[in-house]
């Protein structure tokens, strides 16, 4: 389903180089529930971003359904700081490819991270001048055109209540994420990252922000979701939680140390 091969990443601070990953290889397969673990730092966030395509690596490749997320190495424009300016210097970026290559590239990014992937964050990442509802119906609204929006609303709607009503949140329609609790807000972001019916739901550290009982809540909750079908991908420095799932993969100073 997924297949990442030999991803580097390196981030830069000041001077520093940082190999963030190291040659990681690895393999996602459908009904999974692989959980992602590490020190702080040993680049497991970063695993998780680049399979995701959220992240560019240097080096390396993933693979969606056996099609490439991203450009060949010597094209690819990392995203933002001197990894950019390197790859300018070097001669690298929009190297080899037209740029309409680039595009369709970036193109069939977009359009996974909308419709096939979902994404769970440690700080919820709702926006907050919007309710409760219209935050779960965001990405059915960003997928769309004007006429599609306005045609399909009412449908997107209905499915925002049955994800609401799914996670315990009926009754919190109208809320603004700042008078919810840490774990209702999580609920609403679980809620939104489900709504477009992804094939794989990425979680970056979804517990990480809540107190025990919390945390055990919205970990229950992946699973169920996890035993219906849903692949998931979590990112945890809980290794209590992790090995409740699947499969787990540990990080060290970014290469894998052991998956099983």
């Amino acid at each position: 389903m997924i297949r990442g091969e030999r991803l580097h990443k390196t981030y830069y601070l000041g001077r520093t180089e940082l190999n963030v990953l190291r040659n990681v290889s690895i393999v996602l397969t459908r009904g999974e529930f692989v959980a992602i673990t590490g020190a702080s730092g040993s680049g497991k966030s970063t695993l998780l971003h680049v399979l995701s395509g959220l992240d560019v690596p240097q080096q390396g490749q993933v693979y969606y359904e056996n099609e490439p997320l991203f450009e060949p190495e010597g094209c690819r424009e990392i995203p933002v700081g001197r990894d950019a300016a390197v790859a300018r210097a070097s001669g690298g970026a929009g190297r080899g490819a037209g740029t309409m290559q680039l595009q369709a590239y970036e193109f069939r990014r977009n359009g996974l991270r909308n419709q096939r992937f979902g994404f769970v964050f440690q700080f919820y990442h709702l926006l907050p001048e919007f309710d409760v509802l219209e935050n779960v119906m965001l990405p059915s609204m960003v997928g769309s055109t004007t006429a599609g929006w306005l045609t399909g609303r009412a449908a997107a709607q209905q499915r925002a209540l049955s994800l609401l009503d799914r996670v315990g949140l009926k009754d919190r329609l109208k809320h603004r994420p700042n008078e919810l609790s840490g774990g209702e807000r999580q609920r609403v972001s679980i809620a939104r990252a489900l709504m477009n019916e992804p094939e794989v739901l990425f979680a970056d550290e979804p517990t990480g922000n809540l107190d025990g009982k919390n945390g055990r809540a919205i970990f229950d909750l992946l699973q169920d979701l996890n035993r219906g079908g849903q692949t998931v991908v979590m990112v945890t420095h809980d290794r209590d939680l992790a090995k409740e799932a699947d499969r787990t993969v540990h990080l060290v100073d970014g290469r894998i140390d052991s998956d099983g």
